[in-house]
């Protein structure tokens, strides 16, 4: 077996530690303070590992090795979601309205896991290791885009990810080069009427009977304004609007997301949902007001880097542990570390899903369990790409 898995192994208890450490003192995006203060302490621990702060709540570990070789950059998510846990775990979350339920916590677990294990081989290593503890990933602008601003990737000649997933069974990789992830915007529009008594509309303008049929509107871009052969989502998920039973508003808003892979579509998208719910309110006698933000890029793959990273999990774990994706609608502040700075990049879904623990629930869901087997795939994952880029033989 290879020696770098047995002493994987032999650190999977720990990692378990560490990730079931930052589950229960789960921490909302750009609050992570805790949570960034133990990352910093554990790397300060290992021996070689030069620590810096350069924003708020994010976290740099920079490994120098013994060669000149290239700067690697590995990558992990640190913050937790708004919504409160339904498990019941004795690691629960104990912070009420923060949950890891995206697997960001086991992230950053394998990533303190990678950062242990190679501090104490820098004679043999080839080159710099940069681990990139990332704050901020769940919103907007994201903490990828502060950290690039902040100067993480100066010198940084390639860039690894990985985000566990409960769409794989445990012990596979999804892979995929190219477009990964679709970009992710945001709309929000405010549709003004008329208010009074319920009894009387004929005095009014319901907005909430023209939001209603906008939001049905909305729908039709992805069945009748694009082409059959592009990929989009358009989805309302925020209505806010009217006080009582029996009182007809003045205003409701809507709010939603737009996901989309192409450049081409995703500039159209402002004027289409713009053109339909302006003509939606004008013909109901009210009027709106629509907003547009553009949130993440799309995720795109480096093909030569995507190729290494097959060999090398097909060295570690054989063929049947890859499959091959499809691009996928969830988004990715990675994006940033790639798009913003030309450096080559890959991203790879790691599995954690196993029916008979039952961790089978889909992310961003107040039950979501994690398979903590996945966790040693994870970090199998990062050490076969350090191996093969980095690290020379044992002497």
């Amino acid at each position: 077996m290879n020696a770098l898995r047995t002493e994987l192994e032999d650190l999977h208890s720990q990692v378990i530690e560490w990730r079931r450490h930052f589950h229960k003192y789960a921490e909302l995006s750009f609050r992570e303070f805790d949570t960034s203060d133990f990352i910093e302490k554990q790397l300060k621990s290992f021996r070689n590992i030069e620590v810096s702060r350069p924003t708020k709540t994010g976290v740099i570990g920079t490994l120098r090795g013994s060669g000149a070789g290239p700067t690697i950059a590995l990558r992990a998510d640190i913050d937790a979601l708004p919504m409160t846990e339904a498990n019941d775990l004795p690691f629960a979350s104990v912070n009420k309205g923060a949950m890891h339920s995206c697997g960001h916590d086991g992230h950053a677990a394998i990533l303190l896991g990678i950062a242990k294990l190679f501090a104490e081989k820098t004679d043999r290593l080839n080159g710099t290791i940069v681990f990139i503890f990332q704050h901020a990933e769940e919103v907007p602008p994201g903490g990828a885009a502060e950290l690039v601003e902040a100067g993480a990737m100066r010198g940084v000649a390639e860039i690894y990810g990985l985000h566990l997933t409960s769409n794989l069974p445990t012990g596979t990789f999804g892979l995929l080069d190219g477009v990964l992830t679709s970009a992710t915007d945001r709309f929000d529009i405010a549709v003004v009427g008329k208010g009074g008594h319920s009894s009387q509309p004929e005095q009014c303008v319901d907005p909430i009977v023209a939001a209603a049929q906008i939001v049905m509107g909305l729908q039709t871009i992805v069945a009748r304004r694009i082409s059959a052969y592009e990929k989009a989502v358009v989805s309302v998920c925020a209505i806010r609007g009217g006080e009582a039973y029996n009182i007809i508003a003045d205003e409701v808003s809507l709010s939603g997301s737009v996901r989309t892979f192409s450049r081409e579509l995703r500039g159209r998208m402002p004027a289409l949902i713009e053109e339909i719910a302006e003509g939606i309110a004008k013909s109901a006698g009210a009027s709106c007001k629509v907003s547009y933000e553009k949130g993440y890029d799309s995720v795109v793959n480096d093909a030569a880097l995507t190729d290494a990273v097959r060999g090398a999990i097909t060295e570690w774990f054989g063929n049947g542990a890859i499959q091959e994706l499809q691009p996928i609608m969830p988004g990715e502040d990675f994006s940033a570390f790639t798009e913003a700075t030309g450096c080559p990049g890959c991203f790879v879904q790691v599995g954690t899903r196993n029916e008979a623990k039952g961790a089978v629930w889909p992310h961003h869901n107040a039950n979501y369990l994690m398979d903590e087997d996945g966790l040693l795939y994870g970090m199998g994952l990062f050490a076969s790409i350090i191996e093969k880029k980095l690290l020379t033989k044992p002497r």
